[in-house]
C-alpha cells in the first residue's frame, strides 16, 4: 500500500476536501487519488479529472496515458459513472465554465508541465475555474531549494520557491504548507530521477532494495487559494 508515503486522508484534509466538495483532479496519472475522491463526493459533490486524449496519435506518449486513466475509468463502471473525464486539448482552455470548482488539485504534475512549457497556462486555467476562495492544492517532487527549475524538471524535481512564485504569478495567494509528504531520506541527486524510486522502481535490480528504503519522493504540499477579489494593477489617476 502507498498509503504510508502519500498520507491521503491527512493531504486531502490539508487541501479542505469536504463530501459537497466540486472538485477538479488537474492530470489523473494512473488514478490512484481518483479513485479515493470520487467515491468521497459522489453523493453531495462532483468530480472531474482531466487527462491527455486516449484516442491521439500512437506515436505520442500523451496518448498512452490517456488511454491509461481512460481504461482505469472504464474498468469500475460505478466509479467512472461519477466522473467527468475531461480530455485536456494543449491548444484551448477546456476544463469548464469560470468559477465552477471548490477545489483543484495537481498531484506531482508541476515538472511534467514545466517541461512542457504548459506551467503558466495551466495555472491560470485551475485559476480560472476555480470559484472565488476556492483551494488550488499541489503536491510536487521537491528539487534542493539552490536547483535549476528547468534542469531539476528533467528529474521530476521542482524547487518550493519557484513553485510559489508560480502560482503567486497566476494569481493565487499562498495559504498554508504542510511537510505531511515529506521524506528527507530522498537525496534528489538520481541519475535517472525521481523515477528511480517507487513506486515506478526504475533502479537496476541489485540497488532495488536500496531504493525501496528510500521510499516514496520528498515532496510539498502547498495550499493556494484564488481571492474573492480579484484585483488587477492599480492605476495612476
Amino acid at each position: 500500500m502507498r498509503d504510508a508515503w502519500r498520507h491521503p486522508v491527512e493531504t486531502l484534509s490539508f487541501f479542505g476536501l469536504k463530501p459537497e466538495s466540486k472538485v477538479l483532479e488537474f492530470g489523473g496519472g494512473g488514478g490512484w487519488y481518483t479513485e479515493i475522491v470520487a467515491p468521497f463526493v459522489a453523493k453531495k459533490g462532483k468530480m472531474a479529472v482531466s487527462g491527455t486524449d486516449p484516442n491521439g496519435a500512437r506515436t505520442v506518449r500523451a496518448t498512452l496515458y490517456g488511454q491509461r486513466l481512460k481504461a482505469f475509468l472504464d474498468k469500475s463502471p460505478a466509479l467512472g459513472g461519477r466522473i467527468d473525464f475531461l480530455i485536456i486539448d494543449p491548444d484551448k482552455a477546456n476544463l469548464g465554465p469560470d468559477s465552477t470548482y471548490d477545489l483543484v488539485f495537481a498531484m506531482r504534475e508541476m515538472h511534467g508541465w514545466h517541461r512542457n512549457g504548459n506551467l503558466d497556462k495551466n495555472l491560470s486555467e485551475a485559476f480560472r475555474v476555480l470559484k472565488p476562495g476556492g483551494i488550488f492544492g499541489v503536491e510536487q517532487h521537491r528539487a534542493k531549494a539552490d536547483a535549476d527549475p528547468k534542469a531539476s524538471a528533467e528529474k521530476g524535481y521542482l524547487p518550493e520557491k519557484f513553485v510559489i512564485e508560480r502560482a503567486v504569478a497566476a494569481g493565487f495567494k499562498l495559504e498554508g504548507k504542510s511537510e505531511i509528504n515529506a521524506n528527507p531520506k530522498d537525496t534528489k541527486d538520481y541519475e535517472d530521477g525521481v523515477w528511480m524510486l517507487p513506486p515506478n522502481l526504475r533502479a537496476p535490480e541489485a540497488d532495488k532494495a536500496k531504493y525501496k528504503a528510500i521510499g516514496e519522493s520528498d515532496r510539498m504540499t502547498l495550499k493556494f487559494v484564488k481571492p474573492n477579489v480579484v484585483t488587477g494593477p492599480v492605476r495612476k489617476k
